[in-house]
Parts: C-alpha cells; sequence; structure tokens
C-alpha cells in the first residue's frame, strides 16, 4: 500500500550529521576538485568531520576508502521525480491503474503552490481533486489522515497521497522574514524559561524537554544515548535509511554535544526522500479482491492539536506532549485497542529526546517512566514493544512531507509479515506517531484486515504477490519503463506532462 523512495543512491560511511552541523563538510568538499558540484547534497549525507584538529587528507582519504560512487549530484534529483518514483511504486504495490484514482493529496513543506500537481499530472491529467498539504513535520501523516477521512465518508473509493520534500542543508530554517513566525510563541516561551543558545532552535526546543524529564523523573544522558544506540541498531536492516552504521553507547555519547543531553548521533539528519500510499473502501476491495491479502486496516487515527498547557512553561509540553496524548487515547480508543496491546510502534523520533517524551504521552511505560523502559530493553526486540523497527528518522532521515507515509509503509510491511529481516513477530496491531510543532499530532492505529498476526513472508514469496517484482520491503530498487506505462493513466497521460521524468528516474537505478 505504501513504498517509501530511496532518496539517496550513494552514502559515505562516515558520521551522520544534524540538522544545522554542515558547515564544515561544506569546507571539505569544497576543497577537493572532483566534488566540487556535489557539495550542497552531500551536507546531507556527511558528517561534520572536518575541523581544526582533523587534516583535510584523514577526511578525504576516509571518504575514498568508502569505495561508493557518486551517481549524479542529488541537487539534480528534483522534487517532482522523488513524488513519481514513490507514486509509481504504490500504484505497482496496489497493481491498479492511476485511472482508479479518485482524489490526490500531495504532502510537501518546502515548495511553492500546486506542487502537486506537478506531481499527480505525471500518472495523468484526470481532472481529479488534487490537494495541497502542509502540515510541518506531520505533513504526511496529516495527507494520510485527510485521506481516511475522504474515504470513510464516501466522498471517495480511492484515493492516493504522496509525500515528497527536497530540504535546504542544515537546520529548519523560515523563508518568510517580513512575518511572524507561527512558532514564535513556542520560542519566547522558551527564552523566557530557558533561555537560547546558538544551537539549531528545535534541537533546543527538544533537548530542553530531554532535561526536564531528567529533572522531574530521573532520567540521565546516557538514556537518552541509548534510544539513538536501538535505533542506529534497527536501521542496518533497512535498505531505505539514509544511515545504517551502527554505534555503541559510547560512541554516541562521544559524539559532539548539540543541545545536552543530545548529541550529533541523537539528531535526525536533514533528507530529501518520498512516499506514498493508498487508501481504498471496503467496496473497492470487494471489487478489486486481489487487494485483499495485502489489505492493512486503518483501525484508529486522530489529529489533534494543541491545548493551552502547550503554555504552561513546561519544556515537556513545549514539545507537542499533550496532543500527543490526546491523539493517542482518540486513536487507540476508535481501534478498541489498549497500550499494553501495542508491541510494534514507529514514532517521531527527531532527536532521542522527543522519543523518550512520546514513550511516555503515547501510555507505553507508566508516566514518568519512560527512561525505565529504556534501561529494561522494552523498545528493541525481545522488550515489550519494538519501536522503530525501521531505525526511526535519526536513521533514515525526515523528509518532512515524506516522514509519515514511510512510517505507514513500514507497518505496513511489517503487518504484512514482508518486512523479513527486521520483522517484530505475531504483531496483530501496529501504532504509528507523527508530530509536528506548531502544532499537530496524528496518530493511526493498524490491523490486518483478517484479524491475525503477522508471519514472516519470505522474499520469493513476496516477488510472486508484489506488483513491483520484489520484495520492497527488503530491497530499495526501482522499477522499469513498462511497469510504468501499466500503472499511468491509460487515455488521459500527457506526454509534455511527464517529459523526462521517466528516463531520470529509471537512470538512477
Amino acid at each position: 500500500m505504501a513504498q517509501p523512495t530511496p532518496a539517496h543512491h550513494y552514502k559515505f560511511d562516515i558520521t551522520m550529521t544534524c540538522s544545522g552541523c554542515s558547515g564544515a563538510v561544506e569546507r571539505v568538499l569544497k576543497k577537493t576538485d572532483g566534488l566540487a558540484s556535489y557539495t550542497v547534497d552531500l551536507e546531507k549525507q556527511v558528517a561534520d568531520v572536518y575541523t581544526e584538529d582533523v587534516p583535510f587528507e584523514t577526511v578525504l582519504e576516509k571518504i575514498k576508502k568508502t569505495g561508493k560512487t557518486v551517481r549524479g549530484a542529488q541537487k539534480d534529483v528534483d522534487y517532482h521525480e522523488l513524488g513519481f518514483e514513490a507514486g509509481i511504486k504504490a500504484l505497482l504495490d496496489a497493481q491498479i491503474n492511476y485511472d482508479d484514482v479518485e482524489t490526490g493529496i500531495a504532502c510537501y513543506c518546502y515548495g511553492d503552490s500546486t506542487c502537486g500537481q506537478r506531481v499527480f499530472y505525471e500518472f495523468g491529467m484526470t481532472s481529479i481533486p488534487i490537494y495541497n498539504v502542509n502540515n510541518n513535520c506531520s505533513t504526511g501523516s496529516t495527507g494520510l489522515h485527510m485521506a481516511r477521512n475522504m474515504v470513510s465518508h464516501g466522498v471517495a473509493d480511492c484515493v492516493m497521497v504522496v509525500g515528497f520534500e527536497k530540504m535546504f542543508s542544515g537546520s529548519l530554517q523560515s523563508f518568510f522574514q517580513d512575518r511572524s513566525n507561527p512558532t514564535q510563541k513556542s520560542g519566547d516561551m522558551m527564552k523566557e524559561t530557558r533561555g537560547v543558545t546558538n544551537a539549531p532552535g528545535a534541537a533546543q526546543m527538544f533537548g530542553n524537554a530531554g532535561r526536564e524529564y531528567m529533572e522531574k523523573y530521573g532520567a540521565e544522558a546516557s538514556d537518552f544515548a541509548e534510544i539513538a544506540r536501538v535505533n542506529h541498531a534497527h536501521s542496518a536492516n533497512n535498505p531505505y535509511s539514509q544511515f545504517r552504521d551502527v554505534y555503541t553507547l559510547d560512541e554516541i555519547l562521544a559524539s559532539p554535544t548539540i543541545h545536552a543531553p543530545l548529541t550529533k548521533l541523537q539528531c535526525c539528519p536533514t533528507s530529501d526522500g518520498g512516499a506514498s500510499a493508498i487508501l481504498v473502501s471496503e467496496s473497492f476491495l470487494t471489487s478489486h479482491p486481489h487487494l485483499r491479502p495485502q489489505a492493512i486496516q486503518i483501525a484508529g487515527q486522530h489529529l489533534a492539536t494543541d491545548p493551552p498547557a502547550l503554555f504552561d512553561r513546561s519544556a515537556i509540553s513545549l514539545v507537542g506532549y499533550h496532543m500527543t496524548q490526546s491523539a493517542a487515547r482518540a486513536a487507540m480508543a476508535e481501534a478498541n485497542v489498549h497500550p499494553n496491546d501495542i508491541t510494534l510502534c514507529e514514532l517521531h523520533d527527531c532527536f532521542s529526546a522527543n522519543e523518550m517524551v512520546v514513550l511516555d504521552a503515547l501510555g507505553l511505560c507508566d508516566p514518568g517512566k519512560a527512561h525505565e523502559m529504556v534501561r529494561r530493553g522494552d523498545i528493541s526486540f525481545g522488550g515489550r514493544c519494538v519501536v522503530n523497527p525501521s531505525g526511526g528518522l535519526i536513521s533514515k532521515g525526515h523528509p518532512l512531507g515524506a516522514t509519515g507515509l514511510a512510517q505507514c509503509a513500514e507497518l505496513v510491511w511489517q503487518l504484512r509479515g514482508w518486512a523479513n529481516n527486521r520483522l517484530v513477530p505475531g504483531a496483530q496491531v501496529a501504532l504509528q506517531h507523527n508530530l509536528g510543532l506548531g502544532g499537530a499530532a496524528v496518530v493511526t492505529v493498524y490491523r490486518r484486515a483478517d484479524g491475525g498476526v503477522n508471519e514472516a513472508v519470505e522474499d520469493e514469496e513476496v516477488k510472486r504477490r508484489s506488483g513491483v517484482g520484489y520484495n520492497p520491503a527488503t530491497e530499495a530498487k526501482g522499477f522499469t519503463r513498462e511497469q510504468v506505462g501499466r500503472v499511468r493513466s491509460r487515455g488521459m497521460g500527457s506526454g509534455w506532462a511527464l517529459g523526462d521524468t521517466v528516463e531520470r528516474v529509471v537512470a538512477r537505478f
């Protein structure tokens, strides 16, 4: 049902960079004649390893030893290509044609109005309604929520959601300097209660929440580092992770401090990417019986915004604790599940401190006991609930418009049994949490349509069932021109709208 796009086709195995920490990388690459044209894009891939204390030659040699080949600058991959790739894979997965889609929803933060039409017109110009959604870091899940409402209220039987993001390197920034920032009031509260530093604003806000959790409940810096260690360990088996390196707890603690207790390896990197999901009604499922064996039900879902408690002078409240708690309770009530029923979860770990706070807000632990859950090993395989088996945002990256849909893809693959190299066995339901400051929190509960539990499906069997011709959960591969022709609109396609997108996307594989 949903397919995240592997936005990066090359990776340098050094150390990840967090938002706002890429300036020194620019100095490294500008000194390298052969890599000069890739400066902007490799800032998203390579860590800030070059300092006055590390000889440039050492850094350059480390890059060379990776044995990776740069297959083209990421700046040459435009947003509509990311959306096209994700959308084509979703259509192939569902084994339907774009002519079956009755409504399109495009999710992105960084782009001009109607970027969604630019993406969807490449699938076909069928005159369907197309909505453009921007809801900060929860944009993808907001689009998912809109699609579900449309289907559940009979507005459409088949809705396609595509999330994509082409981001600037460095920390998140506001582009409009002649008007108030929508999160200004939160920033003012942070300044009044905790002060400000020269660290990126988001790192300060979430780092302060981590500090408060330490002050109130006894968490330690090592607990936050352990969250990051687990997420990095999980990422090794996810082909879509931007970084698949595994680190020890000591390595994470020793990485540069961004805003204590957060170190660099506890912060999600800036990323480009795309993801897509297709939601259908029960009647559509009945008329397309081939979909039923792989269909996953959205059993409960809720989008919440902030209550007045946002400004109660608590750093934990300031990062959306209350709207997460509200959304979780409503979604689980609709699905008739209890937090104790949740053994599989993808949550919004933009920083390790947020994962700590969210474990508490979701009810996956007793209030104030998230750090104890972490210490017991209850957020990984063999524990109480496997959190972020994908590696989370800390490893996958965080292309804002695509993140919520990529979480959806992981949980769909888990419940189908397709994520066989990182499967959380015996899962009947799965929980998704996606949060954006400003604010909006979306919590979704997924359930297997047959009411059963997941079991591992071997790659060869998935290859037989899947419309893409391989197991998309374990292989980040592409598609052929013939496959594109199979799912694009049969009668309402425009060669002018499509241009050379197919050639450009296929060439990257």
